[in-house]
Parts: C-alpha cells; sequence; structure tokens
C-alpha cells in the first residue's frame, strides 16, 4: 500500500468523548469483581478511589500532551521528544502491549456472551470472527468506526444508568460493610489490577488526534467530558452491585464461595428480577454493546500506536503505510489482529488482562516524565492546552502509576516478568537492527 499524504481529520469532540467512554466502558460490566475476591467491598473501594485519582490527574496531564503534539503515535511520539527515541521506543512498545493485549480478554467476553444465547456457536468462534469484523471496519473508515463507536456506546451508558436505576432502590447499607475487608491491606494491592480495569484505555483518545478536526482544542474537552462519565459510571456500578447482595453475591456463581464469575450486572439484577424476567435479558443484550464498544475502540487505537511507530521505522515500516483508498492504516490493524488472535488462541483471559495492565503503567510513568520534562526543557513550546494545578497533577499520576506497578509486580511477579521480557526483548531485536542498517 503505497503512503498518501496522511488521515483524514473527521473526528468531533461529541466522537471523542464516544471513544473515550467507550474504549473503558467494558470494565464497568465485567472482570472488576474478581477484585472484591481480593480487597472485599473496603479493599476494592480504597483501591479503585486511589486508582481513579491517578486516573483523573493522568487524564488532564496526558491531555496536555496530546494538544502540543497532535500525533497518533500517542505516548511514543511524546517520549521521543522529551526523553530521546530509546524511551519512545520502549514507550511505544508498553503502549502497543496494553492496546493489543486488552481486546483478545473482551473478545472472548463476547464470544461467551453470543455462547449464552447460542449454545451452539463455540466461544472461540465467536471471538475471532468479532476480530475480523471490527478490523474490516476500521480500515473501511475512521469517521464510520467512530460513528458507530459513538452509537453503541451511549447504548451502553443508559443501559448502566437503567441498571442502576433498577437496582439502588433496593441497595441495603448493611450488605456493603459485611465482611468488607477480608484480607486487611495486602487485599488493597492485590486488588489494583481489577480498580485499573474501571478505566483502562482512555488514553486511546490521544491516538485519534491526528484524525480530530481541531485537536488543539477537542482533545482537551474529549478527555475531560469522558473522565467525568467514567467516574459518575464507576460509582454507581461498584455501590449499585454490592448494595443489593454483598460482595460475594456478585463474585461467586453461587453467591458464596468457588467458581467466580466475569458477570457481576447479570448475577445483581437476577436477585431483583430472578433470570427469567424481560428486564434481566434486556440486560444481557445490551451489556454486549458495552463489550464491543471497548473492543472496537480498542482494535482503532492499537492500529493508530502500531501505524506511528512502524511511519517512524522503530518497527516493520510496512506497518506504516496507509491505504490510498480508504485512507486508514490497514497493514497496522491487519498486523494487531494476527496478533490479538494468537494471544486469543492461548486461552489465559486473566493473564492477558494482567500483562495489558503492565503495558497501560509503563505508559502512564513514561507519559508524566515527560509532561515533567517538556516544561521544564521546552518551556515555550506551544501548548493550547495546560494541566491545571502543575506539577501536582503530573507527580501525583506519576506517584501513583509507580506504587501501583510495584505492588503489581509483587502479586503477579512471573506476568511481569514476561511483561518485561516482551519489551526488553523487542527493543534488543531493534537496536540490533538500527545498528544494522
Amino acid at each position: 500500500m503505497a503512503q498518501t499524504d496522511g488521515l483524514k481529520k473527521t473526528l468531533t469532540p461529541f466522537m471523542l468523548w464516544g471513544l473515550g467512554v467507550g474504549y473503558v466502558i467494558s470494565g464497568m460490566y465485567f472482570g472488576w469483581n474478581l477484585g472484591l475476591e481480593k480487597g472485599g467491598t473496603l479493599g476494592m473501594a480504597i483501591a479503585t478511589v486511589v486508582i481513579m485519582v491517578m486516573y483523573v490527574t493522568f487524564s488532564f496531564s496526558y491531555a496536555e500532551l496530546a494538544c502540543a503534539i497532535p500525533k497518533a503515535g500517542g505516548v511514543f511520539d511524546y517520549a521521543n521528544k522529551a526523553l530521546g527515541k530509546n524511551w519512545g521506543f520502549i514507550a511505544g512498545i508498553a503502549q502497543m502491549v496494553e492496546f493489543i493485549f486488552a481486546p483478545p480478554a473482551i473478545a472472548f467476553a463476547i464470544g461467551a456472551y453470543f455462547n449464552a444465547f447460542f449454545p451452539q456457536v463455540p466461544i472461540l468462534a465467536s471471538a475471532i470472527a468479532v476480530y475480523f469484523v471490527f478490523t474490516a471496519l476500521n480500515i473501511y473508515g475512521v469517521k464510520a468506526a467512530a460513528s458507530f463507536e459513538v452509537i453503541i456506546t451511549v447504548l451502553a451508558v443508559g443501559e448502566l444508568l437503567l441498571f442502576s436505576g433498577i437496582t439502588l432502590p433496593k441497595f441495603h447499607s448493611e450488605n456493603l460493610v459485611r465482611n468488607s475487608f477480608p484480607n486487611g491491606w495486602s487485599g488493597v494491592f492485590a486488588a489494583i489490577p481489577f480498580a485499573i480495569w474501571f478505566f483502562l484505555g482512555i488514553e486511546g483518545v490521544a491516538n485519534v488526534a491526528e484524525e480530530t478536526k481541531n485537536p488543539q482544542k477537542d482533545i482537551s474537552k474529549g478527555f475531560g467530558w469522558a473522565i467525568f462519565t467514567l467516574v459518575v459510571l464507576c460509582f454507581l456500578v461498584f455501590i449499585s452491585t454490592i448494595g443489593i447482595g454483598g460482595w460475594e453475591a456478585i463474585v461467586y456463581k453461587n453467591g458464596k464461595s468457588g467458581e467466580t464469575s466475569d458477570s457481576p450486572l447479570p448475577l445483581a439484577l437476577s436477585m431483583i428480577t430472578g433470570d427469567n424476567h424481560l428486564m434481566y435479558h434486556l440486560l444481557i443484550t445490551v451489556g454486549l454493546f458495552g463489550l464491543v464498544a471497548s473492543f472496537h475502540g480498542l482494535v482503532l487505537a492499537a492500529g493508530r500506536s502500531t501505524y506511528e511507530m512502524g511511519k517512524a521505522k522503530s518497527i516493520p515500516s510496512i506497518l506504516g503505510k496507509i491505504s490510498p483508498k480508504f485512507q486508514t492504516p490497514a497493514n497496522a490493524l491487519i498486523g494487531n489482529m494476527v496478533i490479538g488472535i494468537i494471544a486469543l488462541l492461548s486461552g489465559q483471559t486473566a493473564e492477558i488482562i494482567i500483562i495489558s495492565v503492565f503495558g497501560a503503567l509503563t505508559l502512564y510513568i513514561i507519559s508524566m516524565i515527560s509532561v515533567i520534562v517538556l516544561r521544564k526543557h521546552e518551556p515555550e513550546m506551544s501548548r493550547p492546552f495546560r494541566v491545571p494545578v502543575y506539577p501536582l497533577f503530573p507527580i501525583i499520576a506519576l506517584i501513583i502509576a509507580c506504587g501501583s506497578f510495584i505492588a503489581m509486580l509483587i502479586y503477579n511477579l512471573k506476568l511481569g516478568l514476561i511483561f518485561s521480557g516482551i519489551v526488553l526483548g523487542i527493543f534488543l531485536l531493534y537496536k540490533i537492527f538500527k545498528k544494522a542498517d
């Protein structure tokens, strides 16, 4: 595919909001409840509030970078400018790990939803089919992809508000305090990756900066509206699900112990309506939109981050070509799909999620350092949006991200070493091939 002038500029602030919320919203539907098994209601709540603070301070700090350097590579471009090519490359690989490894876990959940309705269709077959469909949609065009993302995101947000409206009248405060801190402070640290899952992916807004009509003004609006929406939804979902029957009821399939569930919202609603009620089936059906929104949005963001690194020839340059017909990063999207399907075939969903979170935290750490370094060394640089309360916001985000990374390493040492091996292995190959050039 021949290189063309660049990516189409078609995205508006509302589309950026839809993408920002859409990247993340599946985290409200599944996965976060597993943190309750680690920390109980109080332990998970402490972890979630701390992570919420990190994401609010991070989002506004990252928006400064995205508005000042509106490029599809996100942290790859920011760290390149602030810290040099080596750190830029490491940041770019960490970003690719996050965006490429999160979709397989969500695809598996989508396959499980389809399997619940159509037991004759294997979970893996549905998950792989979803990859092909949404990769094709993203190749077709960013405006169509973003428009679709906004529609399903609005439906998913509406469904969460409906769920809260049904469950909150049945809320009982004693369900929040019963067995709320079973593992003490160690449970708080163990719950961190699941608290991050609530918000993982919002930084993908920065990766469509080159396709935004007015990135210097609109990116900050997209980040701001998206993080506000997600904080409100996180609070509503957390309180309304646990308040129905206690945390055990939305963690374990039998409500007490044993096998864990990836469906906390249906478990909570079934205690009110039963599992044959029309509203219960509506929740299951519309809940699929939340998963699709995140899967599709992360596929879109991953394509942009891979494309930018390919364009800079940090990875094979074929991935940095854009389709002359559709003006989208088709090669990058197809390459990401191949890796995602291979990860999907491993069947290690929880492990894939944690590796993705390691990638995200590495991105957060390097990008916050980049904000501070650029402020110091390039004070005259054009910054259409400036992070409020500087330097407090990037420092808070940096401290929490570093603490979270260390805590995750302690509780997931093997997966942390695998993540480090991926990043360092690719970095060494990069240095060897660069030297050969």
